[in-house]
């Protein structure tokens, strides 16, 4: 990713869907511009990669007070949006399943693939996606790298690949898994499910439980998250840090716990 000037030209990963569906994704994104940065214009092919241009935002500062509100107000105003008939689907967690089966051997991948046999057979890919669940706009792929302060000094979101109708549960699934973990201090936690709450986001009760409804995407994102700890972990021949230390030992307990459907 490289800034031009006010703009930012995007390489995205080659292993990614960037045909049809995409393009309907970026006309999706420029539906939304007050909740969202997409690319300006259809994508590019350059030397075999896509390449698209968008509006750039000043990214979050890791180094300063971190804008939980913020990201819960956006998501909470993105899945409260009308779900326009001829919005893609987002379609099912895939990724986790990708992650685990590029395991290696050893104790703590050996966690990790049990944790990930708890899991319903729909994320693991073995079965249909169940239906039944209200569909909203979704992100798909939410985390606050995913957010950027636009120039008119409003927080957006980008990275528009994942864009669409889905259950909004799984947009909170990656700051839930890792509080559950304990490497999201509670009151981060609380800001962030707070504030979505008050800004009336559909994916948990407005006053009941929260993990009546993010228990699943929130053990899925841990196991995912604990994979790719792992594999980083293996691949650069290091041992696992604190937090993702962490994380293989949430997958410990999600073992413990059981639970596979």
């Amino acid at each position: 990713m490289v800034r031009v000037g006010d703009v930012v030209v995007k390489a995205h990963q080659a292993d990614r869907d960037h045909g049809p569906r995409f393009l309907e994704r970026i006309r999706l994104a420029g539906t939304l511009p007050e909740v969202v940065i997409g690319p300006l214009g259809e994508p590019r092919t350059v030397d075999g990669r896509t390449v698209t241009v968008s509006m750039f935002g000043e990214p979050v500062d890791p180094h300063r007070d971190l804008p939980w509100e913020e990201g819960g107000r956006l998501l909470a105003e993105l899945h409260s949006t009308t779900v326009p008939a001829d919005a893609p689907s987002w379609g099912r967690p895939a990724r986790v399943a990708r992650l685990v089966s590029r395991l290696a051997d050893g104790p703590a991948e050996d966690e990790v693939r049990r944790a990930f046999t708890t899991l319903p057979s729909w994320i693991r890919g073995e079965a249909e996606e169940p239906h039944g669940t209200a569909e909203h706009l979704i992100h798909g792929d939410w985390h606050l790298g995913q957010m950027v302060r636009s120039q008119d000094g409003h927080w957006r979101l980008i990275d528009i690949e994942d864009l669409g109708r889905g259950d909004p549960a799984w947009d909170l699934a990656r700051p839930a898994a890792i509080y559950s973990a304990g490497v999201l201090h509670p009151d981060e936690w609380g800001r962030f499910l707070g504030a979505y709450q008050a800004a009336g986001g559909p994916a948990v009760p407005a006053g009941g439980d929260p993990w009546t409804t993010l228990d699943i995407p929130a053990r899925s994102l841990a196991i995912q998250i604990a994979a790719t700890c792992v594999i980083s972990a293996r691949r650069e021949d290091r041992p696992l840090d604190e937090p993702e230390q962490a994380m293989v030992d949430a997958c410990a307990r999600i073992s413990a716990a059981g639970d596979a459907a």
